[in-house]
C-alpha cells in the first residue's frame, strides 16, 4: 500500500479549502438568525432615525412634515422628556443597587452547607422565569387596597398605593427588584463558586475574621461579576415597561405621571398622541443614554475590578 504525500503548496491549498468550507458552513448556520435580526431589529433601528426627522401631523391621515434636526431640540428640551428622564434615573437608582445587594446576600447565604439548601437555591432563582404579566397580577393583588397584604397588616394608604404619587414608583420598583433578584442571585452565585477556596483558607489561617475575609478577599475577587451584574441590571431597569403598563396603565391619574419612565413615555407618545416623530427622538435618546451609561460604567467601574487570580 502506497501513500501519497502532498507538496507544501498543495497541502496549504487543501487546508485553505477546508477552512473556507467550514467558514461557509458557519455563515450558513448563522444567516437565518442574522436575517431575523435584520428584519426585526436592524431595519427598525435605522428607520427610526428617518422617522425622527419628520413631524407627525396633528390630524391622522395627513402627510408628515420634514423638520430635520429641529425636532430633536424641541423634544429633548421639553418638560415632558426631562421629567420622564428624571423619573427613569430615580427608578434605576432604586432597582439596581437593592437588587444586586439582595442577590449577593442570598448568594452568600446559599453558599453555606446546610440541609435542603438546593430547595432554597431553586426558590431564590425562581423569579427569573416568572413572566411580567404573572408578577404584575400577583403584586397588584398584594397591593390591592381592599384584599391586599397591606390591609391585612393593618396598614392603610390614602390614596391607594398604586394611585399614590409618592409611593407608586417605589411600589413598581419593588416588583422589578423581585423579578431581577433571581438573575442577580444566579450571577452572584456563579461568581462566588469561582472564588478560589485556597485563598479563603489562607486568609482564615492568617487570622482574618469572617467580615474581613468577605470584604477584603471575596469582594475584590467577585468584582468582575459585580461589574457585569451592574451593567445588566442597569439595562434591565431602563427597559422596564410591562409592570407599569399592567399596574398603572394608560390613564390621566397623577400616579401615572410620576411613573412615566422614558420607555413608557415613548409608547404613550406613539399610541395616545400619535406622534411617531417625537417617539422616535425619545427612543434614540434612550438608546444613546443606555450606551453612554454602559460605556461610563466600563470606563470607570472597570478600574476597580480585579481580574487577578
Amino acid at each position: 500500500m502506497t501513500t501519497v504525500e502532498l507538496s507544501p503548496p498543495r497541502l496549504l491549498h487543501s487546508r485553505r479549502s477546508r477552512l473556507r468550507r467550514e467558514a461557509l458552513l458557519g455563515y450558513g448556520l448563522v444567516l437565518p438568525a442574522l436575517a431575523v435580526f435584520a428584519v426585526f431589529s436592524f431595519y427598525p433601528f435605522i428607520r427610526n432615525f428617518k422617522v425622527a426627522l419628520y413631524q407627525s401631523p396633528p390630524v391622522p391621515g395627513l402627510p408628515s412634515r420634514y423638520v430635520g434636526l429641529h425636532q430633536f431640540g424641541h423634544v429633548l428640551s421639553s418638560s415632558n422628556f426631562l421629567e420622564s428622564l428624571l423619573t427613569t434615573v430615580i427608578f434605576v437608582a432604586l432597582v439596581v443597587p437593592i437588587s444586586l445587594l439582595l442577590g449577593l446576600v442570598l448568594a452568600v447565604a446559599a453558599q453555606r452547607k446546610l440541609a435542603g439548601l438546593r430547595i432554597y437555591r431553586t426558590i431564590f432563582s425562581s423569579t427569573v422565569v416568572s413572566s411580567v404579566a404573572v408578577a404584575a397580577v400577583v403584586f397588584g393583588t398584594l397591593m390591592n387596597p381592599i384584599v391586599g397584604l397591606l390591609p391585612w397588616l393593618g396598614i392603610s394608604t390614602q390614596p391607594p398605593l398604586l394611585e399614590n404619587t409618592t409611593w407608586a414608583l417605589p411600589a413598581i420598583a419593588v416588583m422589578s427588584i423581585w423579578q431581577f433578584l433571581g438573575l442577580s442571585f444566579i450571577i452572584m452565585s456563579a461568581g462566588l463558586q469561582s472564588v478560589p477556596e485556597e485563598v479563603l483558607e489562607a486568609s482564615r489561617i492568617d487570622g482574618a475574621t469572617a467580615w474581613t475575609r468577605f470584604w477584603r478577599v471575596t469582594i475584590p475577587l467577585l468584582s468582575p461579576t459585580i461589574f457585569f451584574a451592574i451593567v445588566v441590571g442597569t439595562i434591565y431597569a431602563f427597559q422596564t415597561f410591562g409592570q407599569i403598563d399592567i399596574l398603572i396603565g394608560f390613564s390621566n391619574d397623577p400616579a401615572r405621571l410620576h411613573t412615566n419612565v422614558l420607555i413608557y413615555n415613548i409608547v404613550t407618545t406613539l399610541q395616545q398622541e400619535n406622534n411617531a416623530g417625537a417617539a422616535a427622538v425619545m427612543s434614540i435618546a434612550l438608546f444613546v443614554l443606555t450606551l453612554l451609561l454602559t460605556l461610563v460604567q466600563m470606563r470607570f467601574l472597570e478600574k476597580r475590578v480585579s481580574y487577578g487570580r
